[in-house]
């Protein structure tokens, strides 16, 4: 699995005309599923997400977790993280989870979080979504559960 963990002051997820989710301060987390990924892979970057120290605490210095500060960050399914682009013109996706499979592991990712006590909020698997953010600090975190970056 691959997450990109982005700390915003704000962020919006529509589909079509809809807000699916909305936040304030916290984190938007955008989320991939590898074919090889299993339940424990997402259990286990769940916990990786909640708790870097990426919030400030009274004295400016990034000390707090999202668990910390009690977030509740939209996940954005997002199969692009596992484009491969080394070849030609056009990234393939063949590392990426099956749609069936992607959506087991979101939606146990969701859950682990759920059950670390982060209020999580989500888009619309597999729908076209339209995400918008600020950026805050900036603060932009990658995290892989192969490790590789």
């Amino acid at each position: 699995m691959r997450a990109v963990v982005q700390r915003v002051s704000r962020a919006k997820v529509t589909v079509g005309d809809e807000v699916s989710g909305e936040i304030g301060d916290g984190l938007v987390i955008l989320l991939g599923v590898g074919r090889e990924d299993t339940p424990a892979v997402a259990v286990a970057l769940a916990e990786k997400t909640a708790n870097p120290r990426i919030f400030e605490d009274e004295n400016e210095k990034m000390n707090r977790s999202l668990a910390d500060v009690k977030g509740s960050p939209p996940v954005v399914s997002q199969f692009s993280l596992y484009g491969d682009a080394r070849g030609g013109r056009r990234p393939s996706f063949i590392a990426a989870a099956p749609p069936e499979q992607a959506k087991a592991r979101y939606e146990e990712f969701c859950e682990a979080l759920g059950k670390l006590g982060v209020r999580v909020a989500t888009g619309i698997f597999q729908a076209m979504m339209s995400v918008e953010l600020v950026n805050e600090g900036p603060v932009t975190i990658l995290l892989d559960s192969e490790k590789t970056f």
